[in-house]
């Protein structure tokens, strides 16, 4: 059998049919599910995904591609496992190709993993003295306020990697915005960094307390000192 199959076959041996409806209703009925938990998903898929070690960027994309198309919202958090475990063959080349899958069957999970993955890649290549933010410029200010979440959100669990001259200055392009996932990515990448920098969040939210909406103070603040 081919990966694929192999996938499939793993999924559905541990599928939960009386799970799938309540997935499905609390992402809103936009997809459709098998009923395997993500600690089932991970569990069946592991020995599989491992044996791609090496494989390369371009077949690791396709097999993700492949992955996206399948209806079943599994499909697509396999294909982000996949990526994840194997995000040290991937480059900024390939930052255009990940984005353009995030922006297919588009939703927060989705979008909130491939963010993840596009972090990774990004910072691996600031720690080698690369561009930490190729291709988040345009990101930013793409017409997809998704693709705008990922460039808000691919900052995530860098701490002392942070750049935050530039979470700050892409807050403040984001903060006009009335979109609900966008308000909240700025709050969230500003809560995270507040991890590490507690005093500089509070001073940026306190100085842009006008510009900021409630939601994104609120959520930059949430584990800050009253």
């Amino acid at each position: 059998m081919d990966l694929h199959a192999e996938l499939k076959a793993a999924l559905e041996a541990v599928a939960d049919p009386s799970r799938a409806a309540p997935m499905q209703a609390y992402m809103r009925d936009q997809f459709v599910f098998l009923g395997v938990a993500a600690p089932q998903r991970r569990l069946a898929a592991k020995a599989l995904l491992a044996g791609l070690k090496g494989i390369g960027a371009d077949a690791l994309l396709e097999h993700a591609q492949l992955l996206w198309q399948q209806p079943q919202r599994e499909y697509q958090h396999v294909a982000l496992d996949m990526l994840a475990l194997h995000r040290r063959q991937l480059g900024i080349k390939h930052i255009p190709a990940l984005l353009a899958l995030a922006r297919e069957r588009a939703w927060w999970d989705s979008v909130d993993g491939m963010a993840g993955i596009v972090g990774e890649v990004l910072r691996a290549e600031r720690q080698r003295g690369g561009d930490g933010h190729a291709h988040m410029d345009d990101a930013l200010r793409h017409a997809d306020f998704w693709l705008r979440r990922i460039a808000m959100l691919h900052q995530l669990g860098w701490r002392a990697d942070t750049d935050a001259a530039w979470l700050f200055d892409a807050a403040l392009a984001l903060a006009h915005e009335d979109e609900f996932f966008i308000r909240k990515a700025i709050g969230w990448a500003l809560r995270d960094y507040a991890r590490h920098a507690p005093e500089a969040v509070t001073a940026f939210a306190n100085a842009h307390r006008q510009q900021l909406s409630t939601l994104t103070r609120r959520e930059a603040l949430k584990h800050q000192p009253p």
